[in-house]
């Protein structure tokens, strides 16, 4: 929680001017920086208050109106901008009240120092309603919030954010980006153009950019333990008509909530905190958002002070024949013909969905399989991985919960009166105790076993917003969601790795160190491709998460192109989890053997970090080039997705001046030089990774002399 400093001085302007004409300016610095500013019964309509933030940039907010604008040096990017909320069925915005109080307050919290601005308003018959804004000297962004207060207060809409007019200042190619709140069903992240006329709902968090110039705005919410938040935009290339950004989002589509969003009750009701910021690059705009995330809520997880998790996971190829003896094969594969796929001296071998192959009886049943699994991956210097859906009921029977005396029926979820079901699943209240118990009674056993990661999935079914739930203090689905994730990490106690795979993109960042950016991805090209869309656009959960991961990369039967594509992608993500059945003969064993073993590959794996995209143009698609640069070295992945094509690669386009350099292909170990451009040629789909030296020939002899 932030810390404050409130010094209640309360100034009129005419006090204000007294002091001036007597010369008394001095004595105003001497008083605390931190002050209510000027606050009159009567306000006039010059009465503005500047909230600085960055270096030139400026909100400014106009104290009769209730609106505000905000600049970028002098460019107006936001005008007229105000806060709108609903108390019950009433609805009310920040333009109807009669009186608007401002105080000013030094702000520390984990951003940094910086100053809170709170404008309290007040009006007859009225709920009052609080406006702040977070700014920082050394931030090109800013955040803000709403609040309602009074007497028995009730809300499930909190719009910290409503404009009619906004700018990102650019022409040319216009985009707008569609964040999924999840990555189930196959969804993709969409950047829609904005050469016709179009309406967009986001989840969370959006960009509004051109992406010739990169110049863009984005705006997303940066707390999930409460709200799901929706950002709608309305408007035609360089202009918005329409933003609304709001805490209180649900979408049968997006959020698979099939009811509206829970409401909140009490004495006060606060939105979620929003994050505003212009950029020059849309990129480095939300790799800023993405890190502010980390930084606004506290990590429920414990600190993953490791290397970077490398692996295998059975859900590849194995799937439902998973058993003891194809396990212990796949280990035997990793301890005797791919030692070199290591990180930390160690791997990671997950058993998926249908480990309970391994187990007569179920989650009640006899576990000395999956211990046997264990210990034997343990004594080949390897670490043993588990799976499980704690939130969900596959059978949908009643019967006796396990590690408990209640019945399924009274821990399913409803809405709208009848059980929540997805994928399959049917979900399960995170709140209830006999949820709770199951889940505590599962994990001890996992623990007892020694396993050292789990999987976890479908997680999203604890955030939905349902009729009710066991535990009365909790009116929404991230509420849920979050008593449930804590309570999985409790029981955890520090002793595994966390994985997601299906799960709330943002909110999970708080409960886990690694997350599955996309939804399930095998061997083929159109896995590839689909995956990297979620790359492409959601790549900067890289700061978000320890870890983020592009599925288990599978290489199959299909060609040594696509292989190496399939690879690419799962290396420009973050992380590498591989997939193949090793425990059976095929052509993937001697590619897993000369892949998954070149140094120069496993080095960007040992990183951790993902690829930025190039472009942001692509829509449903993806983008064929991704950068990541270090002190040394700018990487390149280029991929093809289809036949014969020739790629050109301006330089300039992927952060290198002009000049020639030196670049190497990391796959075939060839090298090339090329002077401010590169074309790569490809038969067939296929994809190179390019080690570019960044010190380029001439300026090493400019350097030398």
């Amino acid at each position: 929680m932030a810390k404050t400093h409130i010094h209640l001085i309360t100034l009129t302007k005419s006090l204000v001017l007294y002091l001036l004409n007597r010369r008394c300016f001095l004595l105003l610095l001497s008083w605390p920086s931190t002050m209510l500013i000027a606050q009159a019964t009567k306000i006039r309509s010059a009465d503005v208050l500047a909230m600085p933030f960055g270096r030139t940039n400026q909100i400014t907010y106009n104290l009769t109106s209730g609106t505000a604008d905000v600049t970028y040096g002098r460019s107006p990017i936001i005008t007229g901008a105000f806060a709108a909320a609903r108390n019950g069925t009433f609805e009310v915005n920040s333009k109807v009240y009669t009186t608007r109080q401002a105080r000013k307050i030094t702000l520390r919290d984990a951003l940094g120092t910086g100053t809170r601005y709170v404008i309290t308003l007040t009006g007859k018959g009225l709920p009052a309603m609080q406006q702040v804004f977070d700014t920082y000297p050394d931030k090109s962004y800013f955040f803000t919030e709403i609040s309602l207060r009074g007497q028995s207060i009730s809300s499930n809409y909190l719009a910290p954010l409503v404009a009619n007019q906004v700018n990102n200042g650019s022409t040319g190619d216009n985009r707008v980006l569609f964040v999924p709140f999840d990555n189930d069903t196959f969804i993709r992240y969409n950047a829609k153009s904005m050469s016709t006329s179009l309406t967009n709902t986001s989840s969370e968090v959006t960009a509004f950019y051109e992406n010739t110039s990169r110049n863009g705005l984005v705006i997303g919410s940066v707390e999930h333990m409460v709200w799901k938040t929706g950002v709608k935009t309305t408007g035609i290339g360089q202009r918005l008509s329409e933003l609304v950004v709001w805490s209180g989002y649900a979408d049968s589509t997006i959020t698979r909530d099939k009811k509206p969003h829970g409401t909140l009750s009490g004495n006060h009701v606060k939105s979620a905190k929003l994050f505003v910021g212009y950029f020059n690059d849309w990129r480095l705009g939300l790799e800023a958002y993405g890190k502010a995330n980390r930084l606004a809520e506290p990590r429920y997880v414990f600190d993953w002070k490791k290397p970077t998790p490398v692996g295998w996971n059975s859900w590849g190829a194995i799937q439902t024949k998973l058993s003891l003896a194809n396990a212990k094969s796949v280990v035997d594969f990793f301890a005797n013909e791919l030692k070199g796929f290591r990180n930390d001296s160690t791997a990671y071998i997950d058993l998926d969905s249908y480990w309970d192959n391994l187990s007569s009886g179920g989650l009640t049943g006899d576990f000395s399989q999956l211990k046997q699994f264990a210990d034997y991956c343990k004594a080949q210097h390897l670490k043993p991985g588990i799976y499980w859906a704690p939130f969900v009921d596959w059978r949908k029977r009643d019967r006796t919960v396990e590690g408990s005396t209640y019945p399924y029926s009274e821990i399913w979820t409803k809405v709208n009166g009848k059980y929540h079901e997805l994928d399959g699943a049917r979900a399960l209240d995170p709140t209830h105790p006999g949820t709770q118990q199951r889940l505590a009674y599962v994990i001890n056993k996992f623990k007892d076993c020694g396993f050292e990661m789990i999987k976890i999935d479908f997680i999203g079914h604890a955030a939905i917003e349902a009729d009710h739930f066991y535990d009365s203090t909790v009116t929404t689905g991230m509420q849920a969601f979050r008593k449930g994730m804590e309570f999985l990490n409790d029981q955890l106690a520090d002793k595994m790795l966390i994985y997601v795979a299906i799960s709330p993109s943002l909110a999970t960042g708080r409960y886990a160190h690694m997350r599955r950016i996309a939804c399930d991805a095998f061997h083929s090209m159109a896995d590839t491709r689909y995956t990297l869309n979620s790359t492409n656009y959601g790549w900067w959960q890289t700061h978000l998460y320890d870890f983020i991961d592009a599925d288990h990369t599978v290489f199959g039967t299909e060609s040594e192109g696509v292989n190496r594509a399939r690879l690419a992608s799962a290396l420009v993500t973050g992380t590498l989890i591989t997939g193949d059945n090793y425990a059976t003969s095929g052509q993937w064993l001697s590619r897993a053997q000369s892949l998954l073993q070149n140094p120069a590959l496993l080095a960007i794996a040992r990183a951790g970090i993902a690829f930025r995209p190039v472009e942001g143009n692509t829509g449903e698609s993806a983008t064929n080039l991704f950068v990541r640069e270090t002190d040394r070295y700018v990487y390149l992945a280029v991929f093809n997705y289809e036949d014969n094509k020739t790629v050109s690669i301006d330089f300039s386009r992927i952060g290198l001046r002009a000049g020639r350099y030196v670049a190497k292909e990391l796959y075939s170990n060839t090298t090339l030089a090329a002077q401010d451009s590169m074309k790569i040629t490809f038969d067939e789909p296929d994809a190179r990774i390019y080690q570019i030296n960044k010190q380029s020939p001439e300026r090493s002899e400019q350097k030398i002399r």
